[in-house]
């Protein structure tokens, strides 16, 4: 895997106000459950007592955090209740329940945020329980790194969400494009919408893009970038590297894809809620998207890595990560769910059985994964990822009106603006 600080799935829009609504003085805690057992304390397993738990997510997990609630609940004495809040809404509720003392026991984060919500002291530290799991160097290091500070581990992988090629292969088919065949590169992918959208039918594009949502444009764009061999951040997650030569490639080829009308029109509009639905509904030919979609998108559909200017493949390992509160008493309980949601019953017979990707390595070549080549694909493709950090990317990156929108924005749709100014731009909210 690439080098990786931490991270997204920044895939959506949530809103702003993350730093002012969790500036609050707030320290890990636990140990004071009624059992009188911190979650370290209570052995590899935790506590299943029947007691129950409070977990929230946000909405675009809401199918694999009940899924994983469900057979949770079947097989347990414990309970969990699940909130599922709007994707809008999250961020600022996570904040106004830390500053009031009122998490839940467990709650999920979309991984770009978890740096600043562990900086912050809203997850416990679970170094000792995840030292003790005998498959930890198997754990999608990524999602671990995010949530460790000073050594510290404080989060595990809830759902990994990774962005891929997908395209739709009767539309395929109907243009002469090989079906079965991914485009290689970024112009052969440029290439291919252009041949579906000269089929001239009504109300099909060749591609679309979540082009007013700053989330869905670093999940799917940066991969073309990664895949070239490139970064889009500095080591440190402070300078922005995204006026380099090969991000101005993947510029220059949505340029002209807009401008030859092989974009989805509304996808210069697109905040995040609805940037997949054209390709969901049939009317668009190929595009980047969440691999977690796989199995509810209703047609035969090619999956592949997200190629680069000349070739290669990557992808941005997104999704959430999960770990208690600072708020739970009830800490050896929550550590009960967390350690059987890593458990090869759950990462296969819950998630991997649903389509999605497992969470540890070597749960990747399991029986589900056999059956559909598309996974092997998708699995195969999480090691060539990238998972990109930084405290402030929510600002730099995420909010509506992020210098990185504005960048895209100019690059793609308006053919102006001063790309090392832009550039610049992200640099001073990433150091601030």
């Amino acid at each position: 895997m690439k080098r990786t600080l931490g991270r997204r799935t920044a895939l959506r829009s949530l809103a702003g106000a993350l730093v002012a609504a969790l500036t609050v003085g707030v320290a890990a805690c636990g140990g004071d459950e009624p059992n009188g057992l911190s979650a370290a304390e209570a052995g590899p397993n935790g506590v299943d007592d029947g007691s129950e738990l409070t977990l929230w997510t946000r909405a675009p997990l809401e199918k694999q955090a009940k899924l994983l609630v469900d057979a949770y609940n079947a097989s347990h004495q414990n309970t969990v209740k699940l909130t599922v809040v709007p994707n809008d809404d999250y961020v600022a509720k996570v904040g106004a329940a830390a500053g009031s003392s009122s998490l839940p026991d467990l709650f999920a984060a979309d991984i770009v945020y978890v740096p600043n919500w562990v900086s912050q002291g809203l997850f416990q530290d679970l170094s000792a329980n995840i030292d003790g799991l005998s498959f930890k160097d198997s754990i999608n290091k990524g999602h671990l790194s995010a949530g460790t500070v000073e050594g510290k581990a404080h989060v595990l992988p809830f759902v990994l969400d990774l962005s891929m090629l997908f395209w739709n292969k009767q539309l395929f088919a109907e243009a002469g494009l090989d079906p079965e065949k991914a485009p290689a590169t970024l112009e052969e992918y440029a290439a291919a919408a252009k041949a579906v959208q000269g089929l001239k039918k009504d109300g099909v594009y060749g591609t679309a893009a979540g082009l007013n949502c700053g989330g869905c444009l670093v999940f799917t764009w940066f991969p073309s970038v990664w895949a070239a061999g490139g970064q889009v951040l500095s080591e440190d997650g402070k300078e922005s590297k995204l006026a380099d030569e090969t991000a101005q490639q993947v510029y220059r080829t949505w340029a002209d894809l807009w401008r030859s009308g092989a974009v989805l029109p509304s996808s210069a509009g697109e905040t995040g809620p609805t940037w997949t639905a054209g390709f969901t509904e049939g009317k668009v030919g190929l595009m980047f998207y969440p691999a977690t979609l796989l199995s509810s998108t209703p047609f035969d559909v090619g999956v592949a890595g997200i190629p680069g200017p000349n070739g290669g493949a990557s992808t941005f390992v997104g999704g959430d990560g999960i770990g208690v509160s600072k708020d739970s008493k009830k800490a050896a309980q929550a550590w009960n769910f967390l350690s059987w949601m890593m458990s090869e019953e759950a990462q296969v017979e819950v998630l991997a059985k649903n389509k999605d990707v497992v969470s540890r390595a070597d749960l990747a070549n399991n029986r589900y994964a056999a059956e559909d080549p598309r996974l092997v694909t998708i699995n195969e493709v999480a090691g060539q990822g990238d998972t990109p950090v930084a405290l402030n990317f929510q600002q730099a990156f995420n909010a509506p009106n992020s210098p990185w929108l504005t960048l895209v924005r100019n690059q793609v749709l308006n053919g102006s603006g001063d790309l090392q100014k832009d550039n610049g731009e992200i640099s001073a909210v990433l150091q601030q």
